[in-house]
């Protein structure tokens, strides 16, 4: 009798405990999203400069930087990840200007 009572205890969910988990798993999908997203537009972003598009690279820089603020926003990055990775890209858009200059 005692066993089917500590059988039972053991069989108990803590609500606390699956709404944490699935709070956590929600989080972590939509945070892999965000993060995939930011990537994407990062790739797009340096195909444009290779391709020396000065209009769609701004275009898709302005865009970076709105979409890595609402991440941070958002907790999925911190914020000097975010900023550390504008600051690349702005260098990366420096990049696009800098072999005109040199070429005069």
């Amino acid at each position: 009798m005692a066993e089917q009572q500590e059988e039972k205890k053991a069989k108990v969910k803590i609500p606390s405990r699956a709404k944490s988990f699935r709070k956590s798993e929600e989080a972590r999908i939509r945070h892999k999203s965000r993060r995939n997203m930011i990537f994407t537009m990062e790739k797009k972003l340096r195909a444009a400069v290779e391709a020396k598009d000065e209009t769609l690279a701004k275009d898709l820089l302005n865009k970076q930087y709105s979409v890595l603020d609402k991440a941070v926003k958002g907790g999925t990055f911190k914020k000097n990840k975010a900023d550390r990775k504008k600051s690349r890209l702005a260098q990366l858009m420096k990049s696009l200007k800098a072999p005109e200059a040199k070429a005069e």
